[in-house]
């Protein structure tokens, strides 16, 4: 079995002492602030004198920044994370130029996740433990499971949520073996009442982690909206709601892990159908079930595991009428309504209506694999 090099992210809960968490509040401040004047700065240049600004102007800039007296406070954090939020403002406008995203919106206080990246130049890590640039002490990491042996890593992200928990990401680069050649494949259909149908019958359930929450988070939120704008009180009752979302969160991202983990495993073939989730959550009626159910994280898990190990994973027109078409003769249906779950095709064929479809998506994946019609882009 072959086996290939992937770059690799370790993510882990770490706990800083008073006076790290002081100097990482610094850096975030800081990060936010670079990211923040660099885009009004690309935004007033070009609405004033239609001139683009990209990042090496942005980055004489900050330097041009560090020498000012009323901003020589930029000078306390490392250099590294501050040049990181200049690329990644990089990134997001060249999102923006390629219609792939709206433009860059400025990142608020307290309303996102903070973050900061350091390059192999601004940390060290020896005997298992890091320490940051500027920092006296390593961190107090949790390591619920260990890095590859004789891993380097690369660069690291720090970062602390709106729940108030510091994270660290390690990104190394890992040696991983393609799993062995199978002959099975597989078709799969998202829904809401059933999470995932596959194309073998199987049905998997959906956990409904957002709703099996939605008292607890109603009631945080509505003490969170009696209390005074301002003080601490609303800060904690902030932290509370904060903490609700954390737990739906990493509970949907693991149940969704499991479950990518497996299909890859055990099939060469996956197939699955190209929504567009974006333009789904305009239904208001539907759009909490469908943000809840996170299929466009799970397409992008199914797709990063099956290419670090050996398999395919095919999308399918998000147009092909995959329920109303028979899998037995192929006969489309005229109407068939989201109340319909079972219906009886005229060549004698009854269908549960999410087993039909897994079945014809994985039909038609197959016949795209092999003939290259109807593949949409890749997500990434």
């Amino acid at each position: 079995m072959a086996s290939k090099v992937v770059k690799r992210a370790y993510k882990y809960r770490f706990y800083p002492t008073g006076e790290q968490a002081q100097q990482l509040a610094r850096t975030f401040g800081c990060v936010r602030y670079i990211y923040n004047r660099a885009l009004a700065e690309r935004s007033r240049a070009w609405t004033q004198e239609q001139r683009r600004v990209n990042y090496v102007d942005t980055s004489k800039m900050l330097t041009a920044w560090k020498r000012d007296p009323e901003t020589q406070w930029l000078t306390e954090p490392s250099k590294g994370p501050l040049q990181v939020a200049l690329q990644n403002l990089q990134g997001a406008f060249d999102k923006f130029w390629r219609k792939q995203t709206a433009y860059p919106k400025f990142k608020k206080r307290g309303k996102s996740r903070d973050s900061a990246t350091y390059f192999s130049n601004c940390f060290t890590y020896r005997d298992g433990r890091i320490k940051l640039a500027k920092q006296s002490e390593p961190l107090a990491i949790n390591w619920s499971r260990p890095l590859p042996e004789g891993a380097v890593p690369s660069q690291v992200t720090v970062s602390k949520d709106s729940a108030g928990r510091y994270h660290i990401s390690i990104l190394v680069e890992e040696t991983v073996t393609e799993h062995a050649p199978t002959g099975a494949t597989v078709g799969v259909d998202a829904g809401i009442t059933t999470l995932y149908t596959l194309s073998t019958g199987e049905k998997v359930s959906n956990p409904r982690h957002e709703q099996k929450d939605r008292a607890r988070l109603a009631k945080a939120q509505r003490a969170l909206c009696r209390k005074q704008k301002g003080s601490n009180n609303r800060a904690r009752a902030r932290l509370k709601v904060a903490r609700i979302h954390a737990r739906i969160t990493d509970r949907r991202r693991d149940h969704l892990h499991k479950l990518s983990t497996r299909l890859v495993r055990e099939n060469q073939v996956i197939a699955i159908e190209d929504l567009s989730v974006r333009n789904m959550v305009r239904n208001r009626s539907l759009a909490r079930a469908i943000s809840d159910a996170s299929w466009s994280q799970f397409r992008s898990m199914l797709e990063y595991k099956a290419d670090w190990y050996g398999r395919t994973v095919v999308a399918i027109d998000r147009f092909y009428p995959s329920s109303k078409t028979c899998s037995t003769c192929g006969r489309i249906a005229d109407k068939l309504s989201l109340g319909i779950r079972e219906w009886a095709c005229p060549c004698g064929a009854s269908h549960d209506r999410d087993i039909n479809a897994a079945k014809n998506i994985r039909a038609v994946g197959l016949a795209v694999l092999a003939c290259g019609d109807g593949v949409r882009p890749s997500r990434s």
